[in-house]
């Protein structure tokens, strides 16, 4: 299965992210996109809580990168969740050092605004899309791009 879709409520986020990861687990890179206030870091808040993260998961928009680990039957997983909300290019990403994050090929990385650099993304990664129904009510779409 090449894309994903699902609405959600901050009542079954859980539920949704638990599908959504059922989709996803397969590829590294996890690229959210979507307004302002659209709920990307809510979303991959639940995501970690589905996957057994302990670590407090906030929005790296001044770090630019949070790491948090998960346990997995095979050893302990590293997320890299960044906020790319605040680079002006892909230099400044470059800079940054986001690439090398992107480049391991033990962690899954998972990135909001990725239109801010998106020339480093390495295929393949899947394009996440959420975007507000109502003022309760989302609607995710998850396209993989080979």
């Amino acid at each position: 299965m090449s894309s994903f879709s699902t609405t959600f409520t901050l009542q079954d986020i859980d539920a949704a992210a638990q599908q959504f990861w059922q989709f996803a687990h397969t590829c590294r890179i996890l690229a959210f996109s979507g307004e302002m206030g659209a709920g990307k870091t809510t979303f991959i808040h639940a995501l970690c809580a589905q996957l057994g993260v302990e670590d407090a998961v906030s929005s790296p928009t001044f770090a630019l990168i949070n790491e948090y680990r998960f346990p997995t039957q095979d050893k302990e997983q590293i997320i890299y969740h960044m906020d790319w909300y605040r680079l002006r290019d892909t230099e400044e990403a470059i800079n940054a050092g986001l690439e090398d994050c992107l480049l391991q090929k033990d962690a899954y990385c998972f990135v909001e605004w990725p239109e801010k650099a998106l020339d480093i993304l390495p295929h393949p990664y899947i394009w996440v899309e959420i975007t507000s129904i109502t003022a309760t009510e989302r609607r995710l779409t998850a396209e993989l791009k080979q």
